[in-house]
């Protein structure tokens, strides 16, 4: 902001002539440069620096009194803490604002102002009284935004190593981990925390939240707590009891808006929500609610991080039980309302909890997506992560929630055509695998099952277990001698064929006859199964004594291509039934199809404000033409805005479609061009290219 030239009279002989608000600085020193383009953003709990210039005469601390006012909030309090007066000072008083001299040089006053490492965060007003004996002015200096401060030991989220701070609070950019448990994908996401507009809007979101329309005063004084503003975020991110961001869809069926998959940032959701005036943004599932959150809670300051869970329970009435109700051909019947996600992305954020006994601070999980209601709202925690592990499911928010979501188990019961129920054993499900999240400075997974849960089997568990009343656990898998788990082809691609095998082992001294049935179907990552894509059924399967046998089941393209929903995912489900010994037994895996790759290619140098070209192309690895095909590509530092290329022509199979976008980087450092690929019979496809950006 360049200085104001508004002449203001103090006394007869002191004019406050113009003031510097040190954007630069301030934002250099905050971690806040990228936000600090046109107006003041800072931290709480560490100064900043403000220079006042006077005319005719110098500022004389014996004689002139200068008092700042600061407020936040529409009905800002003393008493609420969104309202303070304070001296120009020598004396600093710990926890409260104050404003102290730095440096005099004739006419030129610095100053450097502080916030107390508690107070609320938001939108400040700032203001001067300046007095001189009897006669006094006021002045309105600006406006300034305050955050969360991890860099700042006082402040609720303080994190104390540099390199979690830079990836958690300043990284624009990362992973978001999907597919299968046994086939892990990243998929590149663009969080975009410092782009333009999106401070603002991150403030407007805690605006329309309800807690502050039925009482502002009370809502902005809260916004001191990370606790806090962590669970209006999870409210607000999802749209179902407010004027929130996202609405939830998982029925493949998106025409009147955006497919979940085609999102590659938040930036571009988080615009639209606020161009839109706040009608919600169509649609999102767990990923795509877990990246927003992450995007706006990074962006007001507090460390935050997508996590993704593989095998994630959805247990309704907290009983820690998943029950499937399956007819003879292994088919589900009934009620699917409780289900295991493939896979279920929320975010971690990092705070203290003084709201808990010591020991559970650190990180914190926060799920936005819109499952059930918390204190009637559809949000979900903040609870401490250590809480889940050790089982105490009387914590502060939701933790029975989260604790099943890693812990509950399954039973499968198989109905036969006279009526009779019978328990399978299915030693290939187990909920609350490789809890994955991207490594802090690298471009990895990193995996943190550890810190929700101790081994499978440990006295530890045992405890935690016991602490949680979980007492229907399976404690031992029960053992017939018989083993089956379907194995996969190294490589699955899509647009081909290929086989699966059910793989079974007899390590018993005798013969058995059983009966084999072999299903492949098409499944979205919450579940929800779709049409067949291949079955077999052996009715007479003899398996010798100690042998091993493995049977294929083939899955066509021509089966798939049509019914494959974007996550790419197949279910092979294999029911082997020995009804002599009364053995009924299941086996299931989740089968990830692999997209092309997307190659990108940087021409020219990069370097800050020059042109750069960014060539991107694919391979159509299908036997059909691709139609109506579009790239879309988007990087924070390196467009302002998403961009997008229609493609007019159809792709013909094993051809190769190329396009060119204009970038512009405006920072130095690494970035990320992240890609999105869409076309008729081919979505969804992600790419990424890291680039770095030197100076001018």
């Amino acid at each position: 902001m360049p200085p104001r030239l508004m002449p203001l009279t103090v006394s007869v002989d002191l004019v406050l002539e113009k003031w510097d608000l040190e954007l630069e600085a301030n934002g250099r020193d905050h971690h806040t440069a990228d936000l600090c383009r046109e107006r003041l953003v800072v931290r709480r709990g560490q100064p900043f620096r403000l220079t006042l210039h006077f005319q005719g005469r110098s500022y004389e601390a014996s004689v002139d009194h200068l008092t700042f006012n600061v407020s936040t909030g529409p009905a800002p309090s003393e008493e609420a803490g969104t309202k303070a007066r304070f001296p120009l000072s020598d004396a600093v008083e710990e926890g409260a604002w104050t404003a102290s001299v730095v440096d005099q040089q004739g006419s030129e006053l610095s100053l450097q102002l502080s916030a107390p490492p508690h107070a609320p965060i938001g939108l400040y007003q700032l203001s001067l009284e300046a007095s001189t004996g009897y006669q006094g002015s006021s002045f309105m200096l600006g406006h300034f935004t305050l955050l969360f401060n991890a860099w700042c030991p006082a402040d609720a989220v303080y994190l104390d190593s540099e390199e979690q701070r830079q990836e958690y609070v300043l990284t624009q950019q990362g992973f978001i981990y999907q597919g299968s448990a046994k086939f892990i994908k990243s998929i590149p996401w663009n969080f975009g925390q410092f782009e333009d507009e999106i401070l603002d809007i991150c403030l407007m979101l805690l605006d329309v939240n309800p807690k502050f329309l039925k009482n502002s005063g009370r809502d902005c004084s809260r916004r001191s707590s990370p606790v806090y503003v962590g669970r209006v975020v999870s409210a607000m991110v999802n749209c179902n009891d407010d004027q929130g961001v996202l609405l939830g869809r998982w029925d493949n069926n998106y025409v009147d808006g955006i497919s979940p998959m085609f999102w590659i940032g938040s930036v571009d959701i988080l615009r639209r929500w606020k161009n839109y005036s706040f009608q919600k943004v169509k649609y999102g599932q767990c990923w795509v609610f877990a990246a927003v959150a992450c995007t706006v809670l990074r962006c007001l300051g507090i460390p935050t991080r997508v996590v993704t869970n593989y095998n994630s329970a959805h247990d309704q009435n907290s009983n820690l039980l998943i029950e499937y109700f399956r007819n003879e051909f292994g088919e589900y019947e009934g009620d699917k309302s409780e289900m295991i996600w493939n896979f279920h992305c929320w975010v971690e954020s990092w705070m203290t909890r003084p709201d808990l006994k010591p020991g559970y601070e650190g990180w914190q999980a926060l799920d936005p997506t819109p499952q059930e209601k918390s204190e009637g709202t559809y949000c979900c925690g903040p609870v401490p992560v250590r809480a889940i592990k050790e089982g105490d499911l009387s914590t502060k928010y939701d933790a029975p929630f989260v604790f099943a979501e890693v812990n509950a188990d399954v039973v499968d019961w198989i109905r036969q055509g006279d009526g009779s129920m019978h328990k399978s054993i299915n030693n290939s499900l187990v909920v609350g695998l490789k809890i994955s999240t991207k490594s802090v400075g690298r471009d990895e997974r990193e995996d943190i099952t550890h810190t929700y849960k101790y081994p499978e089997g440990s006295p530890e568990e045992r405890e935690a277990f016991r602490r949680a009343n979980h007492l229907n656990r399976q404690v031992d898998k029960e053992e017939t001698g018989l083993a089956m788990r379907i194995r996969v082809a190294q490589s699955m691609k899509m647009g081909s064929d290929f086989d699966v095998f059910a793989h079974i082992t007899n390590n018993t001294t005798e013969d058995h006859a059983c009966r084999l049935l072999l299903c492949a179907r098409i499944v979205s990552h919450n579940g929800m199964l779709g049409p067949m894509c291949g079955t077999k059924e052996l009715l007479d399967l003899s398996l010798e004594p100690s042998s091993e046998k493995s049977i294929a089941l083939p899955i066509l393209y021509e089966k798939y291509c049509d019914y494959l929903t974007e996550s790419n995912l197949i279910k092979v489900r294999g029911l082997l039934i020995e009804p002599a010994a009364d053995i009924y037994m299941l086996a299931e895996r989740d089968i990830y199809l692999e997209n092309p790759e997307i190659k990108i290619r940087i021409l020219g140098e990069p370097k800050q404000n020059r042109k750069l070209v960014a060539e991107v192309s694919l391979q159509n690895p299908l036997t059909v033409p691709l139609e109506g095909c579009t790239i879309t590509v988007e990087g924070a530092g390196l467009t302002d805005k998403q961009k997008t290329v229609d493609i007019p022509d159809p792709v013909e199979p094993g051809k190769e479609v190329k396009v060119r976008v204009d970038l512009l980087p405006v920072h130095v450092g690494r970035h990320k061009l992240v890609v999105n690929f869409e076309s008729n019979k081919l979505k969804a496809v992600k790419g990424y290219r890291n680039v770095i950006i030197g100076p001018p």
